[in-house]
């Protein structure tokens, strides 16, 4: 896929060419690469065609966003729709038309003798499966269809926060941007994480210190919460100091304590953790090999939350050549 992801950078390093010494709003061009990239890695198509798809989740978090933390009688969703509601519905089932048509298209080719395959890539590989697998591990319509949303958005969304906050960072701390490729994106993932939080449910019941977790119960992990916390991470915990993370993960907090978990983790932490990493760093060493930056006089610092942490008002930098 690393060929993929460096033609995409490649693409967007010549479109920002011909605007050196303006600023340029970094998030919606990320938004835009890391789209590009996760449409051809995983989709085998252009972000163009990938586009509608996208525009949709993105309405889709919103809603899920600012509902997140609503509580409604159990059951009356059933007879009582918000407006909210049916709007996501309708979200929902334009989705699936779309993802339906990309399978069908690919179904076709193979069913007309155009390929001898439904392709290498995700979509490819999910195609097969459900066409291939046994009664035992076959695969649904649908589970196909959640599948592809989720890689949609999880590929591009937090990838592209990743990426924009570590310019932010890396401007206000200048001598990082001499680093090039040596540059790790772990201290961004502490600070700025862009997954705020995560849900986990219990299993069975479990016992955490004095508590008395049940089985069924949903937890909610404010990882967040936990990367800022000075008990973990001394009084700068604050600051923005790549060299936390010199010796590694594991012992980059004060006391060697567990509190990194920017994809989760144990056995449910996020599949795409490699595919992010490589991608983020293909990315900063491209920039950081023709670049030095600095931030717009008009930048106004207003993080908020929608399901992962963007800018409010975005982040406008001024790109020269080195």
């Amino acid at each position: 896929m690393v060929p993929a992801m460096t033609a995409s950078v490649e693409t967007m390093l010549e479109r920002w060419r011909h605007r050196e010494g303006k600023a340029i709003e970094v998030y919606e061009e990320f938004k835009l690469l890391t789209s590009e990239i996760i449409s051809r890695t995983a989709f085998g198509s252009s972000y163009l065609e990938g586009k509608n798809i996208f525009d949709m989740l993105i309405k889709l978090s919103t809603i899920i966003s600012r509902n997140e933390f609503k509580i409604r009688f159990p059951g009356i969703g059933k007879f009582v729709k918000s407006n909210d509601d049916t709007e996501s519905d309708r979200i929902e089932h334009a989705i699936r038309d779309l993802i339906i048509t990309m399978i069908q298209k690919r179904e076709e080719k193979v069913a007309q003798g155009k390929s001898d395959n439904y392709g290498s890539d995700f979509l490819g590989s999910l195609i097969k499966f459900y066409h291939d697998a046994d009664d035992n591990s076959n695969i649904s319509i649908d589970t196909m269809i959640d599948e592809c949303k989720i890689f949609y958005i999880a590929g591009q969304e937090t990838t592209n926060g990743l990426l924009a906050w570590s310019i932010f960072l890396l401007v206000r701390l200048a001598r990082e941007s001499k680093e090039g490729d040596e540059h790790d994106p772990n201290e961004t993932l502490r600070l700025c994480s862009p997954a705020a939080n995560m849900w986990r449910k219990v299993e069975r019941e479990v016992r955490l210190g004095k508590l008395v977790l049940p089985a069924n119960m949903d937890v909610y992990i404010p990882s967040l919460a936990l990367h800022h916390d000075p008990n973990k991470w001394g009084k700068d915990a604050h600051l923005f100091k790549p060299e936390r993370f010199a010796e590694g993960v594991a012992k980059a907090t004060n006391n060697n304590t567990t509190a990194f978990i920017p994809f989760g983790l144990g056995p449910r932490m996020c599949v795409g953790l490699n595919f992010a990493a490589a991608e983020t760093k293909i990315a900063l060493s491209m920039i950081l090999q023709r670049y030095t930056f600095t931030l717009s006089p008009t930048y106004v610092h207003s993080p908020m939350q929608m399901l992962t942490i963007h800018p409010k008002h975005g982040i406008e930098v001024i790109f020269h050549a080195l």
